[in-house]
Formats: structure tokens, C-alpha cells, sequence
């Protein structure tokens, strides 16, 4: 039988303080990839708010259920006929707020819904500093959701630095990998490319992974350069720097049975136990 073949769209956004701003602009971008082709949609993280003062993002969201840029995106989906991957929106999650992305089906059901395992809580050498345990809760659980040409792998931004949960994902059979993001400009010119393409590599699975990019209105500068990588780590589309925009790929699933059975690093892997050296 033939593996399946479909085309990915990653949307990359600059999303800013107004939620129903960056919901049309959402909807908007996924209608563009859909006539285009598309029919597998990602956007990024935090697609309906980028705020990084408190009370204002508390004042903005709401439970997923009363979420407008979720109501709008799963009509959009069902509208087209296609698969929409929310990168993640802020909702409220008691008195925190929950970082959760949403996959939906062709139909406008929400099929999986994932909340980021690893919370950003750095100081960069530039001055910047984040602290998203202070607002944010993180998830529990990793998540596989199954698409009509293969099971994801989703996750989240941070999520990316850490190769047991990506591997964990493939395990559970996973052959397309996310990263979502609005990855920070300092650390996404060090090592954005890196981590995708190494996330691929390691796993012989595709990554693909929207972001945010440019100037934000609460301050903060994010990286962009969305991806969409191969399972050999071969880049197959890039968005244009920080720019808003659709990129697209056509996604053969074969290649991933193709890169496991070449390096089948998957089934190599063996137990490790750490031991002190003894004199």
C-alpha cells in the first residue's frame, strides 16, 4: 500500500494585546493555506494573545469553552475540510492559566488537547527574563493525536529542549513531531534550527512547527523562521525570517519508515544506568 501523502501549512503570526485581532488574523492565514492546499494547518504558540502582564492577559481569556479564537478556528476547520493544530491558546485554569494547544479534526471536533509540560522560567544574558510558572500551570501528560495520514507528536516552545519527550512521542508512534513557538530572538538565532532538525533526526520523524516573529506590542521580540523538516533533517520549507505568513510542504509519509529503517535508532535503544566512578 502506499504511504500517504498531504501538504502542512505552518501559519507564522505576530500576534499582539487584542484577542479578535489575532483570531481574524488566524482565521485568515489558515483560509489562505487551505486554498493553497493545505490540509494540515499549525499555528503558533499563544496564537490569540501575546501579554506578559498579568492582570491584562487575566482579563482576556477565558475557559476553552468560551474561547472565541477556538470557536473560530474550529469552524474554519470544518468550513474547509481540513485539520487545524492550534499552537496553543491562553486559558483560564482556576486561578492560573493553562498553555494549551488543541488539534482539530476535519469535521470542527477537537480531537486531542495538550498542555505544555515545560515552563519557561529563564534570565537571558541580554536582560530579558521569564518566569511562566508564575502564571502558567504545566501539563502532566504527553499527548499523541491520530491525523488521517499519521499520528502527532504535540507539544509546545520550551518542549523542544528536552529529547525524552520527543522520543517518548515516537515510541508511542508519532511520525510527525510539533514545536509550536514564540521562541525569544536571542535563543532562536543560537538554536531554533538546531533543535527542529535535531528533534527529526533523532527520532526519524517530521517536525513541523509554526512561530511567532517580529516585534511584539507588549515588548518582546520573537525569532520566527517557522519550519517544516524532513525525518532525514532536511529543511522542506522556512518562512521568511520574522514575517508573517504561510509556509507549505508536501508531507510523504514514507519517508519516515524510509529514515527508521536506515539509522533505526528508535529500536537501538537500550537502558542506561548511571554509576559513580568508584577509585
Amino acid at each position: 500500500m502506499t504511504a500517504p501523502r498531504f501538504v502542512a501549512a505552518c501559519l507564522q503570526m505576530r500576534s499582539g494585546r487584542d484577542p479578535a485581532r489575532n483570531r481574524d488574523a488566524a482565521v485568515a492565514g489558515i483560509r489562505e493555506a487551505a486554498e493553497r492546499g493545505a490540509h494540515y494547518v499549525q499555528t503558533p504558540e499563544m496564537t490569540s494573545l501575546l501579554e506578559r502582564d498579568r492582570p491584562s492577559l487575566f482579563q482576556k481569556i477565558r475557559e476553552p469553552e468560551h474561547d472565541s479564537t477556538l470557536g473560530a478556528l474550529r469552524d474554519v476547520a470544518r468550513e474547509r475540510g481540513i485539520v487545524v493544530h492550534v499552537g496553543s491558546l491562553a486559558v483560564k485554569n482556576g486561578d492560573k492559566v493553562a498553555n494549551r494547544a488543541f488539534v482539530i479534526d476535519r469535521e470542527g471536533a477537537v480531537a486531542a488537547s495538550y498542555d505544555k509540560l515545560h515552563l519557561y522560567d529563564v534570565d537571558l544574558p541580554n536582560g530579558e527574563s521569564y518566569r511562566e510558572s508564575a502564571t502558567y500551570t504545566g501539563g502532566a501528560r504527553a499527548v499523541v493525536a491520530d491525523l488521517p495520514w499519521g499520528r502527532l507528536g504535540v507539544a509546545i516552545c520550551y518542549d523542544v529542549r528536552f529529547p525524552a519527550l520527543y522520543r517518548a512521542l515516537a515510541e508511542a508512534g508519532a511520525e510527525i513531531l510539533s514545536a509550536p513557538a514564540a521562541f525569544t530572538r536571542q535563543t532562536g538565532e543560537a538554536h531554533w534550527h538546531v533543535l527542529q532538525r535535531a528533534r527529526a533526526i533523532e527520532t526519524g520523524s517530521f517536525m513541523v512547527s509554526a512561530a511567532q516573529g517580529g516585534r511584539h506590542e507588549d515588548g518582546r521580540e520573537t525569532y520566527g523562521h517557522s519550519l517544516i523538516v524532513d525525518p532525514w533533517g532536511r529543511i522542506l520549507a522556512e518562512a521568511d525570517g520574522n514575517a508573517p505568513g504561510v509556509i507549505l510542504a508536501e508531507i510523504d509519509m514514507a519517508l519516515v519508515a524510509d529514515a527508521r529503517a536506515r539509522i533505526p535508532a528508535l529500536r537501538h535503544a537500550r537502558p542506561v544506568v548511571v554509576e559513580a566512578a568508584k577509585p
